[in-house]
Parts: C-alpha cells; structure tokens; sequence
C-alpha cells in the first residue's frame, strides 16, 4: 500500500509541474520517422529452437499439431488442420504458428536500414497464448517463446506477484533488450503495443482468481460478477469481458468509471518504468521509444493522463499513439497522446479518392485538409499516416478489391468490416496485376510525402497481398527464401496456381520513396498548401514548403494524360524529382507564361521542384 500511495503522491507532484506547459507534447523526432510495422510472430524465425509448442496454445488442438511451415502455400490444410473441422478459416488457421521471434528481427535489422526505415513498431511482444498477443498472461515479461530459453523463462517466472521486487529479467527479456540497443545503434526508434483494458484469462492475477476464487488478493482488479460454486458440477465463474469475448477478461475501473481501477493502474505504471527504462539508472537510453496503445478510447481519460505525466517523466521525447478509428481531435487533447494511427485522416480519404477511385479529387483534397486542421500545428506531424495494418486487408489486396461498397458508406465499413472470403465469397485473392501495382505505388508516393509520419506495414514493400484477418497475418516474404505457390483455395475451389516471391522492383520503388523524403526538408517538416483539383481528371495535387525549398506532388488517378498548370515564379524552373511508375520519360514539362504545364500520364504521381529565379 506504502508503495501504491508513493507512486499516487508522485503523479500529482509531476502533474502539478507539467500544468504549466503549453500545447500538446510532440517529440522532435517523429516528423523525420518512417515506422515500419512488424507482427513478430510471422515477420522471421531466427531461433527454432524456441518454436510454440502445443502445449503453449490456449486452444484444444490435435496431437498431431505441429508448426506450420514457414514457406507453404497459405491457403493449404495441414492433416491437423483437417482433424478439426472442414471450414478453412474457423478450424486451425488461428492456432497456427510460424515461430516468429525476437531473434528474427534482430537477424533482419540490416534489412529495415536498407528499407530507410528509421522507426519499428512491434505488435503486442508480451507473454501471451494467442498468435496475436492482445491476450496478455503478463505485460512485465517478453513471451518467453521469443527468446532463446521458453521453458527456463517460464520457470523463472511461476513464482512473481504485481510486486515488481519479484519479477526477474528473462532470457527472452534479455534479447528484447538487446534488439532496443541494436536499433538504437543504428538509429533506429522502437515503439511497442501496449493494451491496458484488456488481459488474457493466464494473466497472472486473473489466474490467481481462477485458482483461489473470492480469497484471491486481485478480485478487485476485474468486475467479477459471479464466482463459481464449488459444490455444484457446472462453472457459474462470470466476469466482464471485452467485446463479449470469455477469453478477454476486462480491468475493472474506479466505481465511478473515471480511472483505471488502483491496482492494475499500480500495475501498468510499473511496466512502464521497467520498459522505458530497464535498469532504473533515470537514463532511458536502453528502454522503448514509445508506445502505441490498443483500444485506448476504452481506458479512462483520468489514467492516460496521469500515465502520460509518468512516460514524459521518464522519457520526454518518448512517442504515444493511440488506436483510434474515429475523428480524435478532443480524445487526443483530453487524453495527452501524441498521436492517433491516422485512419481517419488519412487512410479513409486515400482509400475513397486513390484506391476506390470513387472520392472526387476536390472532396478528398477537403477531407485531407479539414481533418488536418482538426488537430494543432504540432500535433499533425505526429500523426500516423498509414494504410494497412494488422486490422486490415493489405494494400495490395484492398486494390484488387477496390469500390465493393459505395463511399457514402461510413468510412470504417468501407475500410476494414468483412474484407475477406470469411465474410464475402466473392473477396478475390488473386495477385494484384501491373494496373493495380501503378495504384499501390501511388499510394505509397502519397505516404512519403503527405504530412505526418508514414508507417509501412510488413511485407507490403516486399509485394504481399492478403484479406483482412487472418489473411493479412501471413509470414513474411523474404528474398533469401523459396514459397510454395498459392494454388489452394479457402472454399474449396478452382483457383489459378500463383507465384508467391519477394519483388524486389517493389522493395526498390519503396526504398527510393523513402529516400526522397528524407532528402527534402519540406517533405517532413513543412507546410502544406492544397493545389486546385480536377474531378474530370480525378487529379489531386499539393504543395510542400519549407524556406527554399518548394515541392509539388500531382496524382492522376483518371485513365488519361492530364495537362497540369504549376504556378512557376518569372525566371523560374520546374525540375522533375520523382515519377511514382519510375517512367520519368513519360512525364513531360514545358515552360508557358508564368506557369509550367507538366503532362502527367494515367495512373501516376509525380513530385516536382520549383526552384525560384537565380
């Protein structure tokens, strides 16, 4: 309790101090970051020695299950798969696992350097049974199938409490730190997920409720609704869970609902000091760079708060992002989060204009710039501008399968609802063609050159395709590995045989995306100006600006050549930088009067220099 009350007196102390600070809080860095995020239990198997074992899943599965091979067609059943039922999707795909590890990324960090990328964002790497990890048995300890020592990690760990004086480094906590001193020695940021609503039915004091009932010390830490009774065969055990799921049992909040309830909130501020600051020596140089925060709108505000008091505490130019769908701008305010993954900023518009191509070039140049300016100046180049993730269809796929639902739709339902062949037969799996990769490439300039911090998800610069969930979950791609082709078909039918490889023309246009924004100022830090839309054209086009330097970038998502007018200062040039399809022969440019008309071909992007008279 001493040490409850002490952590409680300290919060108020430091939100005293930060009340006088103006405006949100920004970290210097992240306008000049490109993340890439990885799902590390399908991103490289660096160690197979320390691959799932059966007994590590949650779920009942044969006692032929074995790990699923790595480089095998997704879509084809293993002989346990088939033990478990005849639908492909509901019976073995998600008790599949690849071994992904920490080991694994370690092996690929020259790779994310060559990428450009300057800034990882892992999914959940805490102890979990699911491939997922949202269903944590602990938040203070890597999943010690991750590291090189499972069964020695999980001894070590069988006897801890909530009191952070028990808890042990493991192995596999041991390779978690040397992955942060890796990347930072390459200069390299790490952020990590984090889901504070929510545990797994393992966490250790939700088991320790399972185990001893309404005599557990941690009744209180859930809303326990019912306890079960002992002397009857059935098991009356009921609690509140998330989203209805048993396997998700919820923290239980203050009985006025306005802060996270005072253990586990106890319990997540001294996580947050072990990860962001591993040997407590007040240097976190060795901890995470930051955080990205599942389900945050379902916390309460007074918790972020006080837990963005103690990260800023910590590590002042630590980065918080939450998950948020929806417009965010009071959230992000109320909460003190950075940033949100910019769904709604950003991935919606591109999706209705760039991708669906049903979203009039004018309408979408509105959406990009009235959601910008829902949020401070500072705050927007925080935001995380992204287009897929691991709550999505990729890219590539969600080209392929373009305009399924009109845009007036909500934006959500057209984004992620049921974009897959569990929900819709007709969802095509196919490879994308040379028509659909121009588009992806379109995207991607958008990306690398939109304000806010670009995030890539895996694999999708390596070419993967895949539907939402579990399809956009499918091992990495890597060039040193040989895959099986996708023949088989999740219902059973007739489906073309499709190469499956890492395209490295793609890696390349990537990588030199990447490069054009680190090469320009204006890209990351400066101002943007929408330039005049053409709808007939479905042409969208903008300015970046930052001192000298003046950037334009044109997109023509219509089907023919558009005759684009760039305001050109007397005495100036206009210099081609970049051309999205690599055809830079293709865009052409001719001085005329005080402006330049640049013909930008179908389906392209192009980013250009305006250099002002000598």
């Amino acid at each position: 309790m001493g040490r409850l009350i002490a952590a409680v007196l300290g919060v108020l102390l430091i939100l005293v101090q930060s009340a006088k600070s103006d405006g949100p809080h920004v970290p210097e860095w992240v306008a000049d970051a490109v993340f890439y995020q990885v799902f590390p239990e399908r991103f490289a198997n660096g160690d197979p020695s320390n691959d799932p074992t059966r007994d590590s899943l949650e779920a009942e599965v044969p006692a032929t299950w074995k790990v699923s091979p790595w480089t095998g067609d997704w879509y084809a059943r293993d002989a346990w798969e088939k033990e478990l039922g005849p639908d492909f999707f509901e019976h073995g795909v998600f008790h599949r696992r690849f071994g992904g590890d920490i080991q694994g990324i370690l092996d690929r960090l020259d790779y994310l350097q060559s990428l450009g990328i300057s800034a990882i964002y892992l999914n959940p790497v805490f102890h979990a049974r699911s491939l997922h990890k949202y269903d944590g048995s602990s938040f203070h300890h890597v999943d010690p199938h991750f590291g090189p020592d499972p069964a020695g990690d999980l001894a070590a760990m069988a006897t801890e409490t909530s009191d952070p004086a028990t808890w042990r480094w493991t192995t596999a906590d041991r390779l978690f730190l040397k992955l942060l001193e890796e990347a930072h020695g390459r200069g390299m940021r790490v952020i990590i997920d984090g889901v504070f609503n929510h545990t797994g039915r393992d966490f250790f004091a939700f088991k320790d409720i399972r185990d001893r009932g309404a005599a557990s010390p941690y009744t209180k830490w859930y809303t326990i609704e019912r306890f079960d009774e002992p002397t009857t065969p059935a098991n009356e055990f009921k609690y509140k869970c998330w989203w209805g799921v048993d396997t998700l049992p919820e923290f239980a909040d203050t009985a006025d609902g306005k802060d996270l309830h005072a253990g586990p909130k106890a319990y997540v501020l001294d996580i947050t000091r072990r990860w962001m600051d591993p040997d407590g020596d007040g240097d976190p140089s060795d901890g995470i760079d930051g955080w990205r925060l599942d389900v945050a709108r379902e916390v309460p505000v007074a918790f972020w708060r006080d837990w963005h008091v103690l990260v800023q505490k910590i590590n002042p130019e630590a980065y918080t992002v939450a998950e948020e769908w929806d417009e965010a701008s009071k959230f992000l305010g109320d909460s003190a989060f950075d940033a949100t993954m910019n769904y709604f900023g950003f991935s919606f518009p591109t999706k209705g204009y760039l991708i669906d191509s049903t979203m009039p070039a004018t309408k979408a140049a509105a959406e990009f710039h009235d959601r910008l300016d829902d949020h401070p100046p500072a705050m927007r180049y925080a935001m995380l501008n992204l287009v897929d993730s691991h709550d999505t269809d990729r890219l590539a796929s969600m080209i392929v399968n373009a305009a399924r639902r009109p845009y007036e739709q909500p934006a959500r339902f057209d984004y992620d609802i049921s974009v897959s062949p569990r929900h819709h037969a007709d969802y095509a799996l196919r490879k994308p063609d040379a028509r659909e990769r121009r588009i992806q490439r379109m995207v991607a300039l958008l990306q690398m050159t939109y304000l806010g911090a670009p995030m890539v998800y895996y694999g999708t610069e390596a070419g993967m395709w895949g539907a939402d969930d579990p399809c956009d979950r499918m091992p990495m791609v890597w060039p040193d590995l040989a895959y099986e082709p996708q023949a088989a078909d999740p219902k059973g039918r007739p489906r073309p045989s499709e190469a499956v490889a890492f395209d490295q023309k793609m890696f390349d246009f990537y990588r030199a995306a990447i490069a054009l924004r680190k090469r320009f100022i204006a890209l990351r830090r400066g101002e943007i100006e929408f330039l005049p839309a053409d709808d007939a054209a479905r042409f969208l086009a903008f300015r970046r600006t930052d001192g000298g330097e003046n950037l334009v970038v044109g997109i023509n998502r219509g089907d023919a050549a558009h005759e684009w007018r760039v305001p050109t200062p007397r005495g100036g040039s206009v210099q081609q930088l970049f051309v999205a399809s690599g055809e830079v022969d293709a865009v052409k440019i001719r001085p005329d009067g005080d402006a330049t008309v640049v013909t930008v071909p179908p389906l392209e992007g192009v980013v250009l220099r305006v250099h002002q008279p000598e």
